[in-house]
């Protein structure tokens, strides 16, 4: 059969999302304003969708679909809660935005401090991207220097220096991953891989007078689910207070989804800055920063580290935030996301244990990826092989068929919400049961 043809097939079953596309192809790069939505990972007409409830998502032509994706994150209170929906209608009737401060941005800073005591101080931006640029150059402000550390399979946001990959060796220059981006831009940049104390240790006695920060998803979630050894980031942190560096967590995707402290509770390290995003906007756009306050002292207006942005503390988002932390905290809401966790893990075991190949299951609360590496699933990014990427492909559309929403790409976790319920989970273990019997 011509790759063609279950394309056409698959667009015959949604008329109205082919349609859009065809018309976003027109005038929006790729037809998507994030890359990762245009299905070119698993083929296909990307869905456009047309609303959200609970667990669940409604594409332009009317299907309902089991939601593993959540927003890529942040809707951990599922679609459209009633809590959330109240708080930021309430706000939008006082009006949308201000340009000025307001009382709903102090509180929510007071939840975020209350809950990750490493950021006695945070800052409101717009995006996870920003968040990260920002804490970066506190970073560099506040130690007087400009290297920056990074590990191979970790994204922090499309900001010029930190938009690298690893080239070979142990540790390398950063060389672009992205056209547009000037290798003078990433030459302050350098790259490790992950797990790999060897080649930390080396790095930091030949550079570790000139490094101003390491930065690190403490849970990788980008490259697949990447969970670290503790050792590893307790290596981290003794290794960046040693040479007078700063540790940054960035917990765009685990902060506030792993623990109310995010992983740094989970881990019991303290980093000397963290960024967030994902559950403190509720589904808005929402991006944070945050340390000790001697650190952030070194923003403007008091110190001379400037950053700024119009929507930053938008009153209806941080109503939104306010809801949704307000929720997690009154319905046990982190413990409840690790039981559905386990749940689901109990019942997919056995059903990828009679898979006809590899997928591995790896789950930390409510985050869980289903690797298809042959070889098990890895601890370190590693790039998935092209029969591998054929086979998540395939899976991906016996999902969909079944109305289940995976990420469209073999590198991306999912997300459980708290709208998830037992008969959902079971929902889903049964049909990844009859897709993975089909492929094989």
């Amino acid at each position: 059969m011509s790759n063609l043809r279950p394309n056409t097939l698959r667009e015959s079953r949604h008329p109205r999302s082919a349609e859009l596309y065809q018309r976003a192809c027109r005038v929006i790069p790729g037809g998507v304003n994030s890359p990762v939505r245009a299905f070119r990972a698993v083929g296909g007409t990307p869905l456009f969708i047309a609303r959200g409830a609970g667990a669940q998502v409604f594409d332009a032509d009317g299907r309902a679909y089991l939601d593993l994706v959540g927003s890529w994150g942040p809707l951990i209170a599922g679609h459209a809660h009633p809590a959330v929906l109240a708080a930021v209608t309430e706000a939008l009737s006082r009006g949308m935005t201000y340009g000025a401060p307001c009382a709903a941005e102090v509180e929510l800073a007071e939840q975020v401090v209350a809950c990750y005591p490493a950021a006695e101080q945070v800052r409101f931006v717009s995006s996870g991207t920003e968040a990260v640029m920002s804490a970066i150059r506190v970073a560099r402000a506040f130690t007087g220097r400009d290297l920056i550390v990074k590990f191979a399979g970790c994204y922090h946001g499309h900001a010029d220096h930190l938009l690298v990959a690893a080239g070979s060796g142990l540790a390398t220059f950063g060389r672009p991953s992205s056209a547009g981006v000037p290798e003078a831009f990433t030459a302050c940049t350098r790259v490790l891989p992950l797990d790999d104390e060897a080649a930390l240790q080396e790095l930091f006695q030949r550079e570790g007078a000139r490094i101003a920060a390491l930065i690190i998803e403490p849970l990788p979630a980008n490259h697949g689910l990447l969970p670290q050894r503790r050792e590893f980031l307790t290596r981290l942190r003794q290794l960046t207070s040693e040479h007078g560096a700063l540790l940054v967590f960035d917990e765009v995707i685990s902060g506030f989804r792993l623990a109310r402290g995010g992983a740094a509770q989970l881990f019991g390290i303290a980093p000397d800055l963290a960024t967030f995003g994902k559950v403190i906007g509720g589904g808005m756009p929402v991006g944070a920063f945050g340390g000790a306050r001697r650190i952030m002292a070194r923003l403007a207006p008091d110190g001379d580290t400037y950053q700024a942005g119009t929507l930053s503390g938008n009153p209806v988002a941080m109503a939104a935030g306010l809801a949704t932390l307000a929720l997690l905290e009154r319905e046990s809401g982190w413990e409840r996301l690790e039981a559905r966790g386990a749940e689901l893990e109990r019942l997919l075991r056995p059903v990828l244990a009679q898979a006809g190949f590899p997928v591995h299951l790896v789950r930390v609360g409510s985050l869980f990826w289903l690797s298809l590496h042959e070889a098990g699933a890895p601890r370190t990014a590693l790039a998935l092989s092209e029969r591998e990427r054929a086979r998540f492909a395939a899976l991906f559309h016996a999902m969909l068929e079944r109305g289940i929403y995976l990420p469209p790409s073999g590198y991306e976790a999912c997300f459980l919400s708290l709208a998830h319920s037992s008969a959902d989970l079971t929902r889903f273990a049964q049909a990844l049961r009859e897709a993975l019997a089909a492929l094989a």
